[in-house]
């Protein structure tokens, strides 16, 4: 599509006590999952509490569900980091639904 642009991945960064808060824009697909999981996976052995905020979140794919599963695994094997998913779209919501995803990662 010509002239289309891409919103890339980008994120800010909030620390309050034990809880890391991580607010995202944009997309979370092929292109920029890694990005996501380049932030995020070696907070997990530093941070008690990782909270990803999705309320920017205006495109996600099949890379970027299987970030998000894998960040939770992999918090969830390190026992002592909650990694928690907030403000998810509706169509998100509904695409986690038919995924079969929301049980893992809907809080």
């Amino acid at each position: 599509m010509a002239g289309a642009s891409v919103l890339p991945f980008e994120y800010e960064i909030e620390v309050s006590g034990d809880t890391t808060v991580i607010k995202c824009h944009g997309r979370v697909s092929s292109d920029t999952a890694g990005d996501l999981k380049q932030l995020v996976k070696p907070m997990i052995p530093k941070c008690r509490r990782i909270v990803l905020d999705l309320t920017d979140i205006n495109h996600i794919d099949s890379s970027g569900l299987g970030t998000l599963v894998g960040l939770k695994v992999s918090a969830g094997a390190a026992a002592y980091c909650h990694l928690e998913f907030i403000n998810f779209s509706p169509r998100l919501k509904e695409l986690l639904r038919m995924t079969k995803l929301s049980q893992i990662l809907e809080s």
